[in-house]
């Protein structure tokens, strides 16, 4: 069973239908104290217990909220029709809130893909749309949301690892794809209470402080290697340009002997950590 509307009717109308019979009992009231018998007072009363038990029927449901009714422990419908309104006066009425609501989850300790222990968390925007599921369908539908997107949680960063160093998705350069994998898989473990995931992404993620310190150096020096990469391919490319551009302009004409020396002090210059001393060279590469 789905959530249904409930029976209600509009509550200004409802209640000035009942002031209007109101003045009419108690017309009939004075009219059966005046006629001094007792036979006809039963009615009367009758009729006043009965308009007292219909103001118990007024309720009020406020903007982004539903009130569940229920007779007798059956399910009687859902309103969400906002302001006054009015229903059985038997029915029991619980209001729920159908306002969009945040769950910010607890840093869990988790293994990636690759077996590292990291810290991650996550940040679950959530609301009602289904009042029966919600209330009937699970014990506690906030309780089951909080475990169940802990789980969800635990099951996608162990298919992820926390960086990749080739081409496949990891946690922290995949966040669109990454974010969309959580939200479908806290989804699919609430359909049956009633709850839409409108946005799941994670707010922290972090290496386990045991390997925290390894890790932060493993990606150090890889950042060194690949600018090490970068460095060394711009090098050679300035030393060609710089080799092609003194022969076309004719200022030096250099064998094989000198251009490999100029090609090695080029690299040398481009490449080195600091500021490179000159040399005057008074001399010739050649002996003799």
């Amino acid at each position: 069973m789905n959530e249904h509307k409930g029976f209600s009717l509009p509550g200004i109308a409802t209640l000035l239908a009942l002031v209007a019979a109101g003045f009419a009992l108690a017309a009939w009231n004075v009219a059966a104290l005046r006629a001094g018998t007792t036979s006809g007072m039963p009615a009367p009363v009758l009729a006043d217990v009965l308009w007292l038990s219909l103001l118990g029927g007024f309720f009020q449901v406020q903007p982004n909220e539903v009130r569940v009714l229920q007779l007798f422990g059956r399910y009687a419908g859902s309103v969400r029709e906002t302001g006054l309104r009015w229903t059985n006066p038997f029915y029991s009425k619980r209001s729920l809130s159908l306002r969009v609501r945040n769950f910010d989850s607890d840093k869990l300790k988790v293994n990636d893909a690759d077996g590292n222990p990291i810290e991650i968390a996550a940040v679950v925007v959530w609301q009602v749309f289904d009042s029966y599921e919600a209330v009937f369908e699970v014990q506690d539908y906030e309780s089951f949301l909080k475990i169940q997107s802990e789980s969800a949680l635990r099951q996608m960063a162990q298919n992820y690892a926390y960086d990749s160093q080739d081409q496949r998705p990891s946690l922290r350069s995949h966040g669109d794809e990454v974010n969309q994998h959580l939200r479908e898989q806290i989804q699919a473990r609430l359909d049956k209470a009633g709850l839409q995931i409108i946005e799941a992404r994670i707010s922290h993620l972090a290496y386990a402080p045991e390997i925290a310190q390894v890790m932060l150096q493993r990606q150090q020096a890889n950042a060194i290697v690949a600018a090490r990469e970068r460095i060394v391919d711009g090098a050679v490319g300035m030393a060609q340009m710089a080799l092609q551009r003194l022969e076309q302009d004719g200022v030096v004409e250099l064998d094989p002997e000198r251009r490999a020396s100029m090609v090695a002090n080029l690299l040398v210059v481009l490449c080195g950590d600091r500021a490179t001393q000159p040399v005057i060279n008074a001399g010739t590469l050649y002996g003799g």
